[in-house]
C-alpha cells in the first residue's frame, strides 16, 4: 500500500475533528483517509454505514484552507449533510434545483469568494458547462464522490450518471479523487478505481461487520402480526420498515394505524410535500416509525433507529447490508428483521424481467438475435441481478452465522470478539444472530423431506417451477396439475398434512444448498443440483430448519374450510364472542372477527401468552379477554384430546 506522508500532525487532524464535531477520537482508517486527501492522494475508502466516512472529505478543506466538490446523488442527501455541517458552524452549501436562481448566485458568488470550503453537486449538474467554468474559475483541487458504488456495473444501485464522472480527469488532471462508500465487494472496489481512474490510489476498507447488530431471519407468515411483534419488543424506539412495493407500504402503515401504533408509509409516488413532512418528522424524531419502500433512508442521519424490518427480502446483500446500517448508528444495540419467504425471489425475477424489458423498449432495442443483448440493452444486467437476488436467497436460506456470512461475502474473514459475546466469553459464535443465539430449530427427519422434495422434482422431469412441485406435493387437485398428469405421480399428497407454504420454504433450503438448481427465466423451473441423488439414495443428510406452521390468508371469495373438531372448536369460540359482545353491548366482530376464531381453532395456543399470536389480538382484547378465550379452547382440547400449539414465540429476549 502507498506510504503517506505525515506532514500534518495527528494533533492538528485532532484539533479540528474536536473543535468542530466534538468528538475526542478518530475511528479505524479515517486519520489515513483524511491524511489521503491533506496529501493530494487519490483514494477508495470502504466503511460502513454509521462509520464515520463523511468526516474523511470535510476535516482535509478546513485545514488546507479551500474548498473541495462531494458528488452526491440525492437532494435529501445533500440537505442533510449541508443543515448538519451548517449546525457545526462549517461553510458548505449544495446546488440543486431546488433552489431558485438568485440563490445559486448567492451560493457561487460565496464559492469564488472563499467563503465555503465544501460545496455539494448531483453529478450531472457537475457536468454542465455552467458549472465546469465555476469550478475552473475557483481551481478546485479535490472531488470526493460518496455513494461510490453508483458507478460501478457490478454494484447493487448502479447509476448511469454516475459513469460520466471518470470525465472530472480529464477537466481537472491535477485534481484528486476519492471515492466513498459504505457496501463494496472486492469486483466492486476494483471497478470503481478502473471506472474513476484513480491513480496510485490509498484503499482504505474497514470492517464491514457491525458488532452491535442482531441479524434474525423469521420465516413470513402473516406479515402485518410479525411486524407488530417486532414493533412491541421496540416500543417508543425508532425504526424503519422496508416494504417492496408503494401499495405494500400504504397497506401496512394503515394496518398498524388501526392497532394504535404511530406509523406513516413513504415512497417516491407519493405527493413530494407529502413526503418531505414525513421524512422531516422522522428526521426530527416527531414521528418513530415509517413504513417505506428503498426510496427512504439514504441521507437518513437519525443515529436512534433500534430496528430495520424487511417485510420483503431485498434483491441483493449490498441492499440488505446497507438497508440493515441504518440502525444503530449510534454504535448502541439494534436489531435487524427479516420476514422472508420463497415467493420473494420469485416476485423479484419477475419485476426485474418486466422493467427491463420495458426500459429496453423505451430505448428501442429490438429482441436479441442469436449474438444476445445489444451494449447498453438494459436486458444484458440481468444475469447479474440475478446473481445478486441468488447471493441474498443463500443468505436467507441457509443456517450460518449471519455476521460471518455478511463479513465473508465482503471479501473479509469473520473472528467472534469479546465485545460481541462470542467465544471468549463461553457463547457461541457470534452471539447476535438467530443462528448463535439458538433461536433456529432444525427439524427431525429433514433428509426424508428433502428426499420427498427432490423426488417430486424428478418425477415432474425437473421441468416445473416451485409452486407447481410443491401443488403436487401437498395434493392440490388443480386443472393444471390434472392436465399433466400430475395427480397420478406417487408424489403426489406425499406431504399432504404440511402447509404449502412450509413446502415452499423447504424447497428454497434445498435451493439454498444447491441440492435444487433453479433454472432462470420468465418462468423458473427447478432441477435436481449435482448432490442430490446422494440424498435420493440415502448416502447424505440433509438438515432443514423448522418451518412454523403457517396460518392460511384470508381469502375474498373462498372460505377457509375447518374439519371435524376444529369447526366444533369455531363454533364453541363463535358462541364465546356473541356472550362477550352481548355483554358488552357491542357488535360481534368488535369483540373479535372470525379471522381471529379460525386461527384460534387451527393454531390452539398452548399458552396464554401464545394468544399473542393469534389475528386481531392486540395487549387491549388480551387483557380484557383472551383468558376466557385461551379457558374455552384449554376446556376443548381437554375434552377431545386436541393437541396445542407449541410455535416458538417471535418475542425475542
Amino acid at each position: 500500500m502507498p506510504q503517506i506522508s505525515h506532514t500534518w500532525s495527528t494533533q492538528s487532524i485532532a484539533q479540528v475533528v474536536k473543535e468542530y464535531w466534538g468528538f475526542g477520537t478518530l475511528r479505524e482508517h479515517q486519520e489515513r483517509a483524511i491524511r489521503a486527501g491533506l496529501d493530494g492522494r487519490d483514494s477508495l475508502v470502504v466503511m460502513p454505514t454509521g462509520g464515520g466516512k463523511s468526516l474523511c472529505y470535510q476535516v482535509p478543506p478546513l485545514l488546507l484552507e479551500r474548498a473541495a466538490i462531494v458528488v452526491s446523488p440525492l437532494i435529501s442527501l445533500m440537505k442533510d449533510q449541508v443543515d448538519g455541517l451548517n449546525a457545526c458552524g462549517y461553510p458548505a452549501a449544495a446546488l440543486n434545483s431546488t433552489l431558485d436562481r438568485v440563490m445559486q448566485d448567492e451560493i457561487e458568488e460565496q464559492f469564488l469568494r472563499g467563503e465555503l470550503r465544501l460545496l455539494f453537486l448531483a453529478p450531472e449538474r457537475l457536468l454542465t458547462s455552467r458549472t465546469l467554468a465555476l469550478l475552473k474559475e475557483a481551481h478546485v483541487t479535490s472531488f470526493a464522490i460518496d455513494e461510490a458504488h453508483c458507478i460501478s456495473h457490478w454494484g447493487h444501485d448502479f447509476r448511469p450518471e454516475y459513469r460520466r464522472l471518470a470525465e472530472i480527469r480529464s477537466y481537472f488532471p491535477k485534481a484528486s479523487l476519492h471515492a466513498f462508500t459504505a457496501t463494496a465487494t472486492q469486483r466492486v472496489q476494483h471497478d470503481i478505481v478502473e471506472q474513476l481512474g484513480l491513480r496510485d490510489a490509498v484503499l482504505l476498507v474497514g470492517r464491514c461487520d457491525r458488532p452491535n447488530l442482531t441479524y434474525r431471519v423469521v420465516p413470513r407468515t402473516d406479515v402485518q402480526k410479525q411486524t407488530l411483534d417486532v414493533i412491541r419488543r421496540h416500543d417508543n424506539q425508532a425504526m424503519i420498515i422496508y416494504c417492496l412495493s408503494r401499495k405494500d407500504t400504504e397497506r401496512l402503515a394503515h394496518w398498524l394505524c388501526t392497532q394504535g401504533v404511530d406509523a406513516r408509509a413513504y415512497h417516491a409516488g407519493m405527493d413530494a410535500t407529502k413526503r418531505r413532512r414525513v421524512q422531516e418528522a422522522f428526521s426530527t424524531e416527531r414521528l418513530d416509525i415509517v413504513v417505506a419502500t428503498v426510496a427512504f433512508g439514504m441521507g437518513i442521519d437519525r443515529s436512534d433507529v433500534r430496528c430495520v424490518v424487511h417485510a420483503t427480502m431485498p434483491k441483493s446483500v449490498e441492499h440488505y447490508q446497507q438497508e440493515t446500517g441504518r440502525a444503530g448508528r449510534d454504535g448502541l444495540d439494534a436489531e435487524c428483521v427479516l420476514l422472508y419467504t420463497g415467493a420473494d425471489g420469485a416476485k423479484w425475477r419477475s419485476l426485474l424481467t418486466q422493467s427491463a424489458r420495458r426500459e429496453a423498449l423505451d430505448l428501442g432495442y429490438d429482441e436479441p438475435d442469436e449474438g444476445g443483448y445489444s451494449p447498453g440493452d438494459p436486458r444484458a444486467a440481468l444475469e447479474l441481478q440475478f446473481e445478486h437476488l441468488r447471493d441474498m436467497e443463500g443468505f436467507a436460506s441457509a443456517a450460518v452465522c449471519r455476521h460471518k456470512s455478511l463479513s465473508e461475502y465482503f471479501g473479509q474473514a469473520y473472528e467472534p470478539g469479546e465485545e460481541r459475546g462470542g467465544s471468549p466469553c463461553g457463547r457461541k459464535g457470534c452471539g447476535a444472530c438467530d443462528v448463535c443465539l439458538d433461536e433456529i430449530t432444525y427439524m427431525e427427519g429433514g433428509t426424508v423431506i428433502a428426499q420427498k422434495i427432490l423426488s417430486c422434482v424428478a418425477r415432474v422431469e425437473q421441468r416445473f417451477g416451485a409452486a407447481h412441485v410443491a401443488d403436487v406435493l401437498v395434493g392440490r387437485n388443480s386443472e393444471r396439475i390434472r392436465q399433466f398428469r400430475h395427480d397420478q405421480l406417487s408424489t403426489h399428497g406425499l406431504m399432504k398434512d404440511t402447509p404449502k407454504a412450509a413446502v415452499r420454504q423447504y424447497i428454497e433450503q434445498l435451493i439454498a444448498q444447491r441440492l435444487i438448481v433453479r433454472d432462470e427465466g420468465e418462468y423458473p423451473t427447478l432441477r435436481l443440483g449435482n448432490e442430490a441423488w446422494a440424498v435420493l439414495k440415502g448416502e447424505q443428510e440433509v438438515r432443514l430448519i423448522e418451518v412454523a406452521r403457517t396460518r392460511p390468508r384470508r381469502q375474498q371469495q373462498e372460505s377457509i374450510a375447518l374439519e371435524g373438531a376444529e369447526q366444533e372448536l369455531f363454533e364453541v369460540l363463535r358462541t364465546l364472542q356473541r356472550a362477550i359482545a352481548r355483554e358488552r353491548g357491542v357488535p360481534p366482530f368488535m369483540v373479535l372477527n372470525h379471522a381471529s376464531l379460525i386461527d384460534m381453532a387451527m393454531v390452539r395456543p398452548g399458552t396464554l401468552e401464545g394468544m399473542f399470536g393469534i389475528t386481531g389480538i392486540g395487549r387491549a382484547k388480551h387483557r380484557s379477554f383472551g383468558r376466557a378465550f385461551f379457558e374455552a379452547i384449554d376446556a376443548f382440547c381437554e375434552e377431545h384430546n386436541m393437541t396445542r400449539s407449541n410455535e416458538p414465540s417471535t418475542q425475542y429476549a
